[in-house]
Formats: C-alpha cells, structure tokens, sequence
C-alpha cells in the first residue's frame, strides 16, 4: 500500500505565508511526477502546481510568482511555499504523486489540508 500524507495547512491573513508538505510512504517504485490540485466549495478541483523527476516545473496563471514546487526525491517529499497568499487561495489542497512500477504507472493523491486566507 501506497500512502501520501500532508500537512502545513491552517488559517493565515491576506499577504501571509503557509509551506505544504507531502511524503509518500509504503510500497514505492520510482516516482514520476508530483502536483498540487486545490478544490474550493462547489467548485472543480484545478491544478495549482506541478514537478516532473527532472525539476521541470508548470503552475497556474494566477499563482506564478507567489507559489513555489519543490522535491525532495530522497525523502520521498514534493512542498509548495505559498507567498502573498489571497482570499481566492482558500481552498483543500490536495497533493498526487504517479508512481512507477515495471511498466506500471498508478497515480495516487493525499487527503487534503484545508488552507483558509481571511481577516
């Protein structure tokens, strides 16, 4: 079993800073790509940020600039630094990592951390 577990959510203020952070753990090949999705009430969830093995890196128009991916490949670990944080940020993050195995590829996803920006 393959397991991905976040945290570094919680309440922050307009212009504030929060860092995620993602590890997978368990049963693990080799991991490909890994990402941060967010989903806000009634809404779809969107992609925010993503890393290939590589360091190639692609985010969202509206976070270029104040978002920031990251990989840590020996601890298994994929981070988003979030800077000048904005309301509309508010949202569950979710983050996924595809992971590897012989010719298989399974992508897998981790609970969510609730990240709320207001006064």
């Amino acid at each position: 079993q393959v397991q991905l577990v976040e945290s570094g959510g919680g309440l922050v203020q307009p212009g504030g800073s929060l860092r995620l952070s993602c590890a997978a753990s368990g049963s693990i090949g080799s991991i490909n790509a890994m990402g941060w999705y967010r989903q806000a009430p009634g809404k779809q969830r969107e992609l925010v940020a993503t890393i290939t093995s590589g360091g190639r890196t692609n985010y969202k128009d509206s976070v270029k600039g104040r978002f920031t991916i990251s990989r840590d490949n020996a601890k298994n670990t994929v981070y988003l630094q979030m800077n000048n944080l904005k309301p509309e940020d508010t949202a569950v993050y979710y983050c996924n990592a595809d992971l590897v195995s012989g010719v298989v590829t399974r992508r897998y996803w981790g609970q969510g951390t609730q990240v709320t920006v207001s006064s």
